[in-house]
């Protein structure tokens, strides 16, 4: 396998898990509040776990482990797992695109941060 692929790979990971956590926000909004009592969590969770959405949010974070998997036969894990630190970034933005949550001074100034940690972390 070549190294490009290998970086591929890692990139694929990223979104899969990204997309991930979009799908299962967006059916957690979807389904409502939490209710307050226990059977109702219980009957809560089981209908969000039975979502078609909800399985290809867990398909994705499979698929994600895969990919990573393949990944890790070509790269070194102190050089890769630091990419891995994309997905904080993009779920930021993603956030505000999707599900408008706002993007504060802080948010933007904690991305800058991970991804200069991103470029130093993932060298060698």
């Amino acid at each position: 396998m070549q190294n490009w692929i290998a970086y591929c790979l890692v990139f694929a990971t990223v979104a899969l898990t990204v997309a991930g956590q979009f799908l299962l926000k967006w059916q957690v909004l979807r389904a409502g509040a939490l209710p307050e009592g226990t059977v109702e969590k219980l009957q809560f969770l089981g209908k969000l776990l039975l979502n078609p959405w909800v399985l290809s949010a867990f398909a994705a974070a499979f698929l994600a482990s895969i990919t990573w998997m393949l990944a890790m036969t070509r790269l070194q894990l102190s050089h890769a797992y630091p990419m891995t630190a994309l997905t904080f970034a993009l779920v930021v933005v993603g956030s505000a695109v999707f599900f408008n949550e706002p993007v504060t001074p802080l948010k933007l100034a904690g991305l800058l941060l991970i991804i200069i940690g991103i470029c130093v972390g993932s060298q060698g």
